[in-house]
């Protein structure tokens, strides 16, 4: 026992489980569910005895488990972890990958802990700092036009410019304005509300969300924000929010927010609270995201505002820049137009389109390329040095003189707006100019989305388990990991590989089942199309011609996933005037709009149809009636275009390693699983899936993705008949 166990209960497993028997008896309609208390079993024995603090030789658990749908698994995490926490004196981030979950666990799960837990606890819900709005900024733009207004509204202009032919078509019942007005508008309303008392600053908790460029220019921004020096500080709806999360024994978070957060102090320590990852699959992914980097080679306007606000605000306060930011501005836009020019030279050679991604083999940039990126990153590092310590001796004046703290706040926000764009410079062009092995993708992208062509340089690691090693788990004490789609192809290996946690010694597995009976619940039907899914169009010919027999007898509610928007469209395209009435298809409205409607028509006794992509693949709870049957259309492979997965595949064989056999087959079988996951949701649900692709019998990967499904009855349907296997 390290210095900070002494005085607790002896045995803290037995704490934690007696947690989740009381959470079980007072469960309404409660039944027994092995796999749950399995659960909570090894979380109780995995964490109770971990080394939390700072400790000379701490004891570390990570307890990955899947947990089949229909588990009851936040009941069984919840209460073990929070039991243990709440004896320990320490606290629990729960992080979750979808807004769904994050809402289930705030207004229903915590809550009935509360009432069932004899030593009652606080719960709160952590959000990024631009989820709220800066109040400094706000009072800036309330009943302005002026110059500093337009400084703002201008901050990104070059994005503005973009959207503009989007912008300019206005939302159905609502009559377009000039950018400014309506940004004053939107602005002098949120002013009023927050000081009557109508709104708390929070942007989820507004009506109607603003466009993200108006929400942008009045966010609570890290770069913009002085903190405790600021003279709203007080009052400020985010530091608010962080007083709340102070309180909280339970804090609920999302996988992004985590990783962004590591050794910012706006989560607990990890290495002294107890982690929750609920939607672990999503991790990887999550960690490649805020590892990679970009940077804009089309919209540089804002290098001709940076001197000047630079110059600006060290006159105001009679401080003295070292560096000639003229100048390296200068030379840092020149850099830039300079690999702008390189670029499009490179990718016209490539393409004769303007949407074009080329990314280069083995991340070797060639030298004559890489000579705009060094001077792109020595001259942006020194116009960073510049900003940074301007914006230090801000701070310091407001901190030693309250008097000019509102002064000292506002140039503060000023060289705020800059920084961002800055630091992607300097990120980007440092993974450009970066070497080692494994070698990051990096890659030029253009887009014409937006009506004007924009240029961009990304860069990326392509090895996610290296980066949650090092950045994450090495500082974790005391985690749970689930999901109910962890194991792919029978196996955790790829999930542990993925996520750093593989040959770790402190790492425990477990695989908990469904409490369904999906032999007598289910049924797996693949039918099989003449054409290979590999011949797209004569597939999707085929695939689509099956699809519509089987949905002419669609009795109550049903669910197709499509692999590609252009495969689903294809489909729409194919439907007669009765399968029209009966189809909702993504996109076409908001989500929940859509969901509330499939559930309105299936409950008045007509047939509703959804035609759904990825997203609608994971998290959607359409129980009973509501689905009846989950349609695949493909075995869902990634795009085969992506750079990342690209980059890794090659450096894959060049390592003589089979990046199909390794990577491709069980991040589909992870896909398939979630994608059938979607069919059975209770015990009571009668459900049944049909893949068109008869790949998931008929070769051996196909195979290895089955043997990861629940254990539906399989049986294959050639020409309309069936033949069980």
């Amino acid at each position: 026992m390290t210095a900070q166990t002494t005085d607790l209960p002896a045995d803290l497993a037995a704490v934690a489980l007696a947690a989740f028997d009381q959470v079980v008896v007072a469960t309404p309609g409660f039944r027994v569910r092995t796999g749950q208390h399995e659960m909570a079993q090894r979380i109780a024995s995995s964490l109770h005895d971990v080394t939390l603090g700072d400790q000379p030789e701490p004891h570390s658990a990570v307890t990955v488990i899947q947990a089949g749908t229909g588990v009851g698994k936040s009941a069984a995490y919840l209460s073990t972890t929070v039991a243990l926490a709440l004896a320990r004196k320490t606290r629990v981030v729960v992080s979750t990958a979808t807004v769904a979950l994050q809402e289930q666990l705030m207004t229903k799960d915590l809550p009935v802990l509360a009432a069932v837990l004899d030593t009652p606890f606080v719960f709160a819900l952590a959000k990024g700092r631009g989820r709220y709005v800066c109040k400094l900024k706000l009072e800036r733009l309330v009943g302005t036009g002026g110059a500093e207004a337009t400084e703002l509204f201008d901050a990104d202009d070059d994005a503005a410019a973009a959207a503009q032919p989007a912008a300019a078509q206005p939302r159905r019942g609502v009559v377009w304005q000039d950018p400014i007005e309506r940004r004053v508008a939107l602005y002098d309303s949120l002013a009023a509300a927050l000081a009557a008392g109508r709104w708390d600053g929070d942007r989820d908790s507004l009506a109607e969300q603003p466009e993200p460029s108006d929400w942008s220019t009045v966010a609570a921004e890290r770069h913009t924000c002085t903190a405790r020096h600021c003279p709203r500080f007080s009052s400020c709806s985010y530091y608010q929010a962080r007083m709340q999360l102070a309180q909280a024994q339970v804090i609920v978070a999302n996988h992004d927010l985590v990783l962004a957060s590591l050794g910012m102090k706006a989560l607990p320590d990890l290495d002294n609270c107890l982690l929750v990852f609920d939607e672990g699959h999503h991790l990887p992914a999550v960690a490649l995201d805020q590892f990679s980097s970009a940077m804009d080679l089309s919209g540089l306007r804002w290098l001709d505002k940076l001197p000047k606000i630079l110059i600006d605000v060290a006159d105001k306060m009679g401080f003295v820049l070292v560096q000639d930011v003229t100048t390296l501005a200068q030379q840092l836009k020149t850099a830039l137009l300079e690999a702008n020019r390189m670029a499009m030279d490179l990718l016209r050679g490539v393409s004769a389109g303007y949407d074009v991604v080329h990314r280069f083999k083995d991340g070797v940039v060639p030298e004559a390329l890489l000579e705009p990126f060094k001077l792109i990153h020595d001259h942006a590092v020194a116009l960073s040095d510049a900003l940074e310590a301007l914006g230090a001796e801000l701070k310091s004046r407001a901190k030693e003189d309250p008097a000019q703290a509102t002064h000292c706040s506002v140039q503060y926000a000023r060289l705020g707006q800059m920084a961002p764009k800055l630091n992607s410079a300097v990120a980007t062009s440092a993974q450009w100019l970066n070497s080692d092995e494994p070698p990051l993708a990096k890659w030029f992208k253009s887009d014409t989305s937006s009506g004007l062509v924009f240029l961009s340089a990304h860069a990326c690691p392509i090895v996610p388990g290296d980066l949650l090693r090092r950045h994450l788990w090495q500082h974790v004490r005391g985690a749970v990991v689930t999901s109910a789609s962890l194991t792919t192809c029978g196996s955790f290996d790829y999930f542990l590989s993925e996520t750093g946690l593989a040959d770790l010694p402190q790492v425990s597995t477990l695989a908990v089942d469904s409490p369904f009976d999906y032999r007598t619940q289910g049924q797996l039907i693949v039918a099989d199309t003449a054409a290979d899914p590999k011949q797209v169009d004569l597939y999707t010919t085929q695939m689509v011609a099956a699809l519509l027999a089987d949905l002419r007898a669609v009795q109550h509610g049903a669910l197709v996933l499509f692999t590609s928007r252009v495969q689903m469209q294809a489909a729409v395209g194919a439907l007669d005037a009765n399968l029209q009435d009966t189809v909702l298809v993504q996109g076409q409205m908001a989500r929940g709009r859509l969901l509330g409607i499939h559930q309105a028509r299936v409950e008045s006794g007509f047939a509703s149809v959804i035609f759904g992509l990825q997203s609608f693949g994971e998290g959607l709870d359409l129980p009973g009636l509501l689905c009846e049957t989950v349609f695949i259309a493909k075995l869902p492979f990634s795009p085969p275009s992506d750079p990342v997965e690209e980059a890794r595949a090659e450096w894959l064989k060049r390592d003589g390693r089979d990046p199909f056999s390794e990577l491709v087959v069980p991040a589909t079988g992870i896909k398939l699983l979630q994608w059938t996951g979607r069919a059975i949701r209770s015990e009571t649900d009668q459900a049944r899936v049909i893949c068109y692709d008869k790949r998931l019998l008929s070769t051996s990967y196909g195979r290895r993705m089955l043997q990861g499904l629940p254990p539906y009855a399989v049986s294959r349907r050639v020409l309309g008949a069936l033949s069980a296997l």
